[in-house]
């Protein structure tokens, strides 16, 4: 008993918010939007504000995410698998090398005719789950982007937010 109790309280520790049930810490978040915004240039395809309106015409049409129900898990999952055949890259390096993803490998993706993009760099656990939290903290979910929603998201009424009405 005492053995099982030690493992779910490492298991808790190491685990995160999610097994926790606990908010992200406003750190965390801001790591999350720094990676998504530098590191893993998400923004190039989902926009600086997750809702799509893209960065760069040369990149893939990401989906909106502030009108996504989706949850943690499956945003994490998102990010660590990508979405092979429809332009979302894999962060995790291993993704398709062991079946981790889906249960299939990079062969199994090739005879299917699935292509996957490589990804701006390959990102850490941690790093996946520091910008599932930035993402579901400020984008997941939050409708349409509007000025007091910018000044939010950004903490103070930056120039980004001048292309909506206070």
């Amino acid at each position: 008993m005492r053995t099982s109790a030690l493992a779910f309280v490492v298991v808790t520790v190491l685990a995160g918010p999610s097994v926790r049930g606990q908010e992200p810490s406003a750190e965390n978040v801001a790591d999350g939007m720094r990676l998504y915004r530098t590191k893993a240039d998400c923004q190039a395809c989902h926009g600086w504000a997750g809702d799509g309106r893209k960065m760069d015409t040369q990149m893939p049409d990401g989906a909106n995410l502030r009108a996504m129900r989706l949850p943690r898990a499956a945003l994490i999952a998102a990010i660590k698998c990508g979405r092979p055949g429809r332009g979302m890259p894999a962060f995790d390096r291993l993704a398709y090398s062991d079946g981790r993803c889906n249960d299939l490998k990079v062969a199994d993706l090739k005879q299917q005719g699935l292509e996957l993009p490589d990804p701006a760099a390959t990102l850490q656990p941690r790093e996946i789950e520091a910008i599932a939290d930035f993402l579901m903290a400020k984008a997941v979910n939050k409708g349409p982007m509007d000025h007091a929603k910018c000044v939010e998201f950004w903490g103070s009424d930056v120039d980004a937010c001048g292309e909506f009405p206070k």
